[in-house]
C-alpha cells in the first residue's frame, strides 16, 4: 500500500502502540519497497526494529536483538549518511538507543517482553527542527 511518510510514521506508531509490532512492520516495509531511492534504508532499518520487537515479544531472545541492533544501526548509520538526524519527525538516535537498550533486557532476562510495553516513541515530544540552522537567538 502506498502512503505518504507521514502516513507512515503516524500509522506505524499506532500500531506499536496497539501491541501490534508486527503490523507496524509491514506498514515500514510497503515504504521501504515503493518509497525512493535514497529512503530505503531507513524504512528498511525501521522494519528492522518493530519486526525485532516482534521477535523479542514472542520469546525468541536471539532473533529479536540481532534484528533490534541491525535496526539500530541501519537508522543511525543512514542518518549519518544523510545528514537527517529526524526525518519525517523520527528521532533516529532515540529509536536507536530504545533498540539497544531493549536488546539488552532481551538478553538478560532470557525472555519474552510485552510488545505494547516495550513499543519506542518514533517521534520526540517537542522535535527539533530537520535544519541545523541555528535558530533565532535569545538577545533578539
Amino acid at each position: 500500500m502506498l502512503r505518504e511518510p507521514e502516513e507512515t510514521v503516524v500509522e506505524a506508531q499506532a500500531l506499536l502502540d496497539a501491541g501490534k509490532p508486527f503490523h507496524a512492520h509491514e506498514v515500514f516495509e510497503d515504504a521501504w519497497k515503493s518509497g525512493p531511492d535514497e529512503e530505503r534504508a531507513l524504512w528498511r532499518g525501521l522494519a528492522q526494529l518493530a519486526v525485532g520487537l516482534t521477535h523479542s515479544a514472542r520469546g525468541n531472545v536471539k532473533g529479536g536483538a540481532l534484528l533490534l541492533r541491525r535496526g539500530a544501526g541501519a537508522v543511525e548509520e543512514w542518518g549519518a549518511a544523510s545528514g537527517r538526524r529526524q526525518p519525517y519527525g523520527v528521532d533516529l538516535a532515540g529509536v536507536g538507543a530504545w533498540a539497544r537498550r531493549l536488546a539488552g533486557v532481551v538478553e538478560r532476562e532470557d525472555r519474552a517482553v510485552d510488545a505494547r510495553a516495550w513499543a519506542p516513541r518514533l517521534r520526540p515530544a517537542h522535535p527539533a527542527p530537520e535544519s541545523s540552522a541555528p535558530g533565532p537567538s535569545a538577545e533578539q
